[in-house]
């Protein structure tokens, strides 16, 4: 070995020091190694699997400090050059090192170094899967699912509740012959046109209402797509998990000779790594995904649809805070390959882009079919008689739906029984040891009764029984204040006796497959009263549904976050949409104490141009995003002391500040203890994009050699402040 020439390679590895590691090759792996390559490498005292960035005939190193690469991965899929570029890309927008990109973008089960007396190749076995690909995966419908109905596509429709009950269906040998696409309208026909005449990278903007058939359009564009090549790969990315079933059901009933792969994180390890392994390697056609997709190396991918393009969902909140929809259209420039964005209330980042010519804005003014949308109604609860939080004239519009044999949907973003349990004699309130936030008041459906009721925080998780007596004075008659789905769902029993009454919350979708049995009896005509949160609001298409009342509709327009408007507008627009999708009459009651309020008004015309534009102008007013760029230092330590000091030592890291670059001074988080820390941010601006990074990438470095008990995290483009 003493005259055979070292070989060095550098790895990209999960940890968030360092860019990348020298390690030393053996002669016999030396054929096996080259940028892409997966390997098993020490690291102290465990083995973690890395990524080949670099080979070289040197190191920097010396070679005492150089450690052997344990194994090499030969089955495991090389990884191409331009997918690193892309992460490097991502990586420096973000500011994070690329392997802490790189590697939580691999499944789970294949960043695991396989056990030392591993039979066989755990590459070897998932591709033996061959892609059986269970549809029932998680609970709910989705747009997707719901434009089986709104077009017209029975087959697509059937093809839908087949797949989801059958659970599982093999690429080689598709269950279905394909369904027939829906004839398009003219506003339909339109915006296909334009998209199909772009040449290379673009961005389309689709902006049409609920029901307005969005869906068929990205359905004819992919399949255009696909015709032109036999090798191209189409990506489908929805916001949340919730949205896969029905839309796997639907495209394979249309495509069903092409395989599909799914990827979201609530896969089994070895579905999400035998999926992600076929879309890889290129067996996938269509891939359908959450945020995380787009990380996904895809070697022939032709175009990409992001659906639901505003919702808050796709930005990333853990590790590495990445927009899951900028990176999709940073993804398209690279691949100089179209990218549409659909929404029926776009994010004022997209809205402002369409304005300025960026975005290619396509509209879709009318539901494809006949029925107009829904007449909403402003109802003020204030010196009315309320019954369970619900007005008269509230009462009556369910009873008129319930009257005519249809369905109604009563909305609350609140899931639990109460906000809070109070004692009325000592004002206690059962507030969260470890959160600067209360415990919710849940009722345990499976209990017993003496533990019917708990306390749950719905920031950090902790739970506990009720107490018997009040903590504080021993007053044993507790109260709840307020009401959650669970208590609006009682109290709607109790006024509608003779109805059908099934509540959708996460509290209900977290029993695997209860989210779905309630949406598939809502669609049998099972349930004559619908009771939940948003989870209710996105996608579905409930056929007879003709009233939807929204009760509490006010906590976002006094909200201290300047995109509280924006995210309210959203959801009721959403929620709203789902009534009169078969034609016929239809209303939406909203209870609020301000119905003069301008939100209400767009919204009562279905106006989202008029509201994103007054928005649009306040948030240029006053200096805020997207007119002005963010980035957001966030510090936790055990004392809010601790994390004050440390943000303004790096404070002080940053100056002289530049000049076109803002850096205010620290201050608590709104919520500013979560699970047992306590939290500061220092928030960054300006109004140039490119002066923002070049201040992050000078001053960063000097943060991180800081000295402090504390753990901080750098947010660009913030979501939340």
């Amino acid at each position: 070995m003493s005259g055979t020439p070292d070989f060095f390679i550098q790895v990209l590895l999960d940890v968030p020091i360092g860019e990348r590691f020298d390690y030393r090759a053996e002669p016999d792996q030396v054929p096996l190694l080259a940028p892409g390559a997966w390997v098993v490498v020490p690291w102290a005292q465990t083995r973690r699997v890395g990524l080949v960035i670099a080979v070289s005939g040197a190191s920097e190193l010396a070679p005492e400090r150089v450690r052997t690469v344990l194994q090499v991965l030969a089955d495991a899929p090389r990884l191409a050059p331009d997918w690193f570029d892309f992460l490097a890309f991502v990586a420096g927008y973000y500011h994070r090192p690329l392997g802490e990109v790189a590697l939580p973008a691999l499944p789970k089960l294949l960043r695991s170094p396989p056990a030392p007396r591993a039979r066989g190749s755990v590459f070897a076995r998932l591709r033996r899967r061959d892609l059986a690909l269970p549809v029932d995966l998680a609970s709910g419908g989705g747009p997707m699912a719901a434009a089986a109905a709104t077009s017209g596509a029975a087959t697509s429709e059937a093809a839908t509740s087949e797949a989801a009950t059958s659970g599982a269906a093999t690429a080689e040998a598709p269950p279905l012959a394909p369904a027939a696409p829906p004839a398009l309208n003219g506003a339909q026909q339109a915006a296909l046109a334009e998209i199909l005449a772009g040449q290379g990278f673009q961005t389309f903007l689709l902006h049409g209402v609920t029901g307005s058939g969005k869906t068929e359009v990205y359905l004819h564009w992919l399949a255009d797509v696909l015709a032109r090549d036999e090798r191209a790969q189409v990506l489908l990315m929805v916001p949340e998990i919730g949205l896969t079933p029905q839309l796997v059901g639907l495209l394979r009933a249309r495509f069903a000779t092409l395989p599909i792969a799914i990827l979201h994180s609530e896969l089994p390890d070895a579905e999400r790594a035998a999926h992600w392994l076929a879309a890889v390697e290129g067996r996938a056609r269509l891939i359908v995904g959450t945020r995380l997709a787009v990380l996904t190396p895809l070697p022939h991918l032709a175009a990409i649809v992001v659906d639901e393009e505003h919702d808050p969902s796709y930005k990333q909140q853990e590790g590495v805070r990445y927009s899951a929809r900028d990176m999709a259209v940073a993804l398209a420039a690279r691949r100089a390959i179209a990218v549409v964005l659909g929404s029926a209330t776009p994010s004022l980042e997209s809205w402002l882009a369409a304005r300025r010519g960026r975005y290619r804005l396509l509209t879709l003014p009318d539901r494809v079919h006949a029925g107009a949308l829904p007449v909403l109604r402003r109802v003020d609860p204030r010196r009315k008689v309320l019954a369970h939080g619900l007005t008269p004239e509230t009462r009556q519009a369910i009873e008129r739906s319930l009257g005519l044999g249809e369905q109604a949907l009563v909305f609350m973003n609140r899931r639990g029984f109460a906000p809070v349990l109070n004692c009325d004699a000592c004002g206690w309130l059962s507030a969260c040891e470890n959160c600067a936030a209360f415990r919710v008041l849940h009722r345990q459906a499976s209990a017993g009764p003496a533990q019917r009721y708990s306390l749950l925080c719905h920031h950090c998780g902790a739970q506990e029984p009720v107490p018997r007596a009040c903590p504080g004075c021993g007053n044993i008659d507790l109260t709840p204040l307020g009401r959650g789905t669970q208590r609006l769902e009682d109290g709607l029993r109790e006024l509608f006796p003779a109805a059908r009454i099934a509540r959708l919350d996460r509290d209900v979708a977290r029993h695997r497959g209860a989210a779905r049995e309630v949406l598939q009896a809502a669609h049998r005509g099972e349930v004559d009263l619908l009771v939940g949160t948003q989870m209710l609001a996105k996608g579905h298409d409930f056929r007879r549904l003709s009233c939807v009342v929204v009760v509490d509709a006010d906590s976002g327009l006094y909200s201290a976050d300047f995109r509280a408007p924006e995210r309210l507008f959203a959801v009721l627009m959403q929620v709203a949409g789902r009534a009169g999708r078969a034609g016929g009459h239809s209303e939406v009651v909203v209870q609020t104490r301000f119905a003069h309020h301008p939100l209400f008004d767009a919204l009562a015309r279905y106006d989202f141009a008029a509201f994103a534009n007054a928005q649009l102008a306040e948030r240029q007013a006053a200096a805020l995003p997207p007119f002005v760029f963010q980035a957001l230092l966030r510090v936790e330590a055990v004392k809010l002391e601790t994390a004050l000091d440390f943000l303004a030592r790096a404070r002080q890291a940053g100056e002289p500040v530049p000049e076109r670059v803002t850096l205010f001074d620290p201050v608590p988080m709104p919520m500013v203890r979560l699970a047992g820390r306590e939290r500061a941010q220092l928030l960054l601006e300006s109004a140039s994009r490119k002066a923002l990074h070049a201040f992050l990438d000078a001053w960063l470095p000097g943060v991180a050699g800081l000295k402090g008990a504390v753990r901080w995290q750098i947010e660009v483009d913030p979501i939340e402040i």
